[in-house]
């Protein structure tokens, strides 16, 4: 294990105090829990969206805090749920008088913790309504739609979600938003190699020198199959496939892509990818209105990549172009 850090222990505290250092104009914490991460700007009367989840997947979850898009984050350890209490005080933190959308991945731990907050908040006064995002096509077949895996293309939910808001949607338009979109997007990913969590110290599976994983978690989940290294066009072919088989998505339609690098995937390999991804769309007379190209939802240091397609309308098209700023994503 070679990373930069100082005590295992203290990787998410340590990472977190950097992030606060570099980016103190824009974002702070709750009290004296540095794992509640909020966006220091307010805008009374706007419904608040929060998200959470474990640490080592940066920029997801908590680099979407920020103008015109999420309201706040509460951080887990790597690859470990928040707690409720931090998930309850967050919601107070940035409650303005119009209600808390809770959006964030479908994992057991982080749905019974957000579930037991909302449960707070109620007692409180608040109200809160919870989403999850679930649009990994692999994790699970599409008569199970709800238990699939939340990865990538939480991004598009995050985006659209965060835009209605900061026009000063009601809480029910927000949700609203936030589950159309859920049911356009989908998501392919594949890893090269495996990950190593700072406190276990080694890797929590293999792959040989020349295998690869189609469908693999963030978090190590198993995929549907291993083997021999692909082409890029290969690769391509095969992810848009599935994700067209799983949501099709007629000629003449417009869509968003986004491809992401699981931590150590170089940009210009996801380049090469993205260039296949769109030729196979274009194939289909699909066009991409906006392309998104880089590390949006990592897992530490995994290579591969993941594609995610978001099948838009004139509505969410407006609504993705909406200007946004966080000091992990900027969009004019």
């Amino acid at each position: 294990m070679k990373k930069i850090m100082n005590d295992p222990a203290a990787y998410t505290l340590d990472m977190l105090k950097g992030i606060y250092a570099a980016h103190k104009h824009k974002v702070g914490y709750v009290g004296e829990d540095l794992h509640s991460y909020q966006a220091l700007l307010k805008k009374p009367g706007k419904v608040g969206i929060i998200t959470g989840g474990g640490t080592g997947h940066l920029p997801l979850f908590l680099g979407y805090v920020g103008e015109g898009m999420l309201d706040g984050c509460a951080v887990g350890d790597v690859f470990q749920s928040p707690s409720a209490e931090q998930i309850f005080e967050l919601t107070k933190a940035v409650d303005q008088g119009s209600g808390v959308f809770y959006l964030y991945g479908n994992y057991s731990g982080d749905i019974m913790n957000f579930d037991m907050a909302a449960e707070f908040c109620e007692l409180e006064g608040i109200q809160t309504k919870s989403l999850v995002g679930a649009d990994d096509v692999h994790s699970a077949p599409k008569d199970k739609l709800e238990i699939r895996r939340g990865v990538a293309g939480i991004f598009f939910l995050y985006k659209c979600a965060g835009a209605a808001a900061d026009q000063m949607a009601s809480l029910e338009q927000v949700v609203q938003v936030a589950e159309e979109v859920g049911t356009r997007v989908r998501t392919v990913g594949f890893a090269l190699s495996p990950c190593i969590i700072p406190e276990v110290g080694k890797a929590g599976f293999a792959l040989g020198e020349t295998e690869m994983a189609m469908g693999m978690g963030i978090h190590g989940e198993p995929g549907i199959w291993n083997g021999p290294l692909k082409s890029s066009a290969e690769l391509a072919q095969e992810i848009v496939q599935a994700i067209l088989d799983d949501m099709p998505i007629a000629s003449g339609s417009k869509v968003a892509i986004l491809v992401n690098g699981l931590g150590s995937t170089p940009l210009d390999e996801l380049y090469i990818l993205y260039g296949d991804v769109e030729a196979q769309l274009n194939k289909q007379g699909i066009d991409v209105h906006r392309a998104y190209i880089g590390e949006y939802a990592t897992s530490m240091e995994m290579a591969g990549a993941s594609v995610s397609v978001f099948h838009l309308n004139d509505d969410l098209a407006a609504l993705l172009d909406y200007p946004a700023n966080t000091p992990f994503f900027k969009q004019l």
